[in-house]
């Protein structure tokens, strides 16, 4: 038995790690996608060279390469591991398979504030640009969360309580950007609908460094508490007997979940399917264990992203499509197509 328990956990690291060779694999690929024409050997030597011993570098390589390719390569990457980490502890404390990082209304709060500063150069920081636009994203996309938090101190809410409020907020919030896309030009909605549906496009290293430092504590944290998601998901009464107070545990993971989803939104738009599609991947192929379901969500979430960054660079080159499109085209086909496959519970 004991052998079978080990083969099992030996098998789980191994998903992880393969993951993580896939990340690594595909960012130094998707580092060769250009107008200038690098290999991958090139890219990986370049970086080596870039933090070990400088004076070794091509410095017209290294600007392509760490200037302009790798501030979106490395942004996706942060992104997808943020996505996909918020959307196995949401579908976990929710126990609800329709759970992602966006059920509280963060993508429409994000969405209403983005409008709101793309369409009227109403922001939160009285200053226009990108700083006036990703800060008021992101202050915006709490609001439906602190919502949400506020209902549920009123009373002890339950999971489901909590989802609904999250509708009903998304609902309110896409109302009142309808409203503002009805007066603006044609120019402001083009901008507005390319934000509204996730790019890659425009981020710099600091968009990764801000992401970066909200991903890390999150998995962290969240990691941290990996042992009381899995009580969790046994049941409200369980935990309780356990001594777990199941109300108050929502309440801290919908925060670290809403901070995480809204870092990525605020810099990226909304890029959907990552939160809902990469943990249940890997919950079908690693079961529901908190302890691997939370670092391979954040490896596979990684991959995820990456690979649907490169495909929406290479599918009509030279012209870019918004990776939210092609996260939609990757991740439904195969959701469904592992879901047909799956004949036993995942949970």
């Amino acid at each position: 038995m004991m052998t079978k328990y080990h083969k099992y956990v030996v098998f789980k690291l191994m998903f992880i790690v393969a993951c993580i060779i896939a990340m690594v694999i595909v960012m130094g690929y998707a580092a060769t996608i250009g107008s200038a024409n690098y290999s991958a050997w090139d890219v990986y030597r370049d970086i080596w060279y870039h933090f070990v011993d400088p004076g070794q570098n091509n410095p017209k390589m290294d600007h392509v390469i760490f200037d302009i390719r790798l501030p979106r390569i490395m942004t996706g990457l942060v992104a997808g591991m943020s996505l996909g980490v918020a959307g196995a502890a949401m579908q976990s404390m929710m126990k609800n398979p329709l759970a992602d990082p966006y059920t509280t209304g963060i993508s429409s709060g994000a969405s209403f504030g983005a409008t709101l500063a793309l369409g009227m150069g109403i922001t939160v920081t009285g200053i226009g640009g990108t700083i006036g636009l990703v800060t008021t994203a992101f202050v915006f996309s709490l609001i439906p969360a602190a919502v949400i938090i506020l209902v549920s101190s009123l009373r002890n809410t339950s999971a489901a309580t909590m989802i609904l409020a999250g509708i009903a907020v998304m609902y309110l919030f896409n109302a009142m950007t309808t409203l503002i896309k009805l007066s603006v030009s044609e120019q402001t909605l083009s901008a507005v609908f390319q934000w509204s549906i996730g790019d890659l496009s425009t981020v710099t290293w600091t968009s990764f460094r801000v992401i970066l430092i909200f991903t890390v504590a999150g998995t962290a944290i969240l990691f941290a508490m990996s042992k009381k998601l899995n009580i969790l998901i046994t049941g409200d009464q369980n935990s309780t007997a356990l001594g777990l107070n199941a109300h108050q545990l929502r309440i801290a993971l919908l925060i670290i979940i809403s901070l995480m989803a809204a870092s990525v939104v605020c810099f990226t738009g909304i890029i959907g399917f990552i939160g809902l599609v990469a943990p249940h991947i890997v919950r079908i192929f690693l079961g529901s264990d908190n302890r691997y379901l939370i670092p391979a969500s954040a490896a596979f979430g990684a991959v995820l992203l990456m690979v649907s960054d490169l495909i929406s660079r290479v599918i009509i080159a030279p012209t870019f499509l918004p990776v939210g499109v092609i996260t939609a085209f990757i991740g439904c086909p195969m959701f469904l197509y592992l879901l047909i496959k799956q004949r036993k519970s995942m949970w």
